[in-house]
């Protein structure tokens, strides 16, 4: 959907940060329920860009972000740094870091928890074309690992090279669903 459309709202409801003013929503087969840590500890969000203390490492950022979420073994904290392809710049502060690194870091604090869920706003938002082919395939590894991955984006362009559905929003309802071929041909 366009800017304005209610993307970021919908992703802000799905990862528990707000709470619906009306309707329902199902989170893993069964109602939401306000601060329902268990499921929300299921899904893994970065949502608009990504915040870490500048002064503290790369490494630092995710073992303090690791101590406040789902319970998560000291040893995660590397794992997920080698997926994300950071170990070499762990150790150095997280305000050095670019816009890239920055946004790896995130999706490493995104994958502390182990998640079958990722809730992804504008990922791809500040990076270079390097960045993001390496998103792209980053996205591809996760999915192929079963987990469902959900992208917000107002580029269609940029969706169609990753995505397998795709859910239009405008004025914060839904206007169409189906995969990339149904939306672009009218099927």
């Amino acid at each position: 959907g366009p800017n304005g459309s209610g993307k970021t709202t919908t992703l802000r409801l799905l990862a528990g940060l707000i709470s619906p003013d009306a309707g329902t929503m199902t989170l893993f087969g069964q109602p939401y329920t306000k601060n329902d840590r268990t499921r929300l500890y299921r899904v893994g969000s970065l949502i608009e860009t990504p915040a870490f203390y500048p002064y503290m490492t790369g490494r630092d950022n995710l073992i303090v972000i690791a101590a406040t979420g789902a319970p998560t073994p000291r040893s995660r904290v590397e794992e997920v740094l080698d997926i994300v392809e950071l170990r070499g710049a762990a150790g150095r502060r997280a305000g050095k870091y670019s816009m890239g690194m920055r946004q790896r870091l995130g999706l490493a604090a995104t994958l502390l928890g182990d998640p079958q869920v990722l809730v992804l706003d504008e990922p791809a938002n500040g990076l270079d074309p390097q960045g993001i082919r390496w998103l792209r395939d980053f996205l591809r590894s996760i999915a192929a690992e079963g987990r469902t991955v959900l992208v917000s984006s107002h580029v269609l362009a940029e969706v169609a090279q990753t995505v397998d559905d795709v859910v239009v929003i405008h004025r914060g309802r839904m206007v169409r669903q189906g995969t990339m071929s149904e939306l672009t041909t009218g099927g």
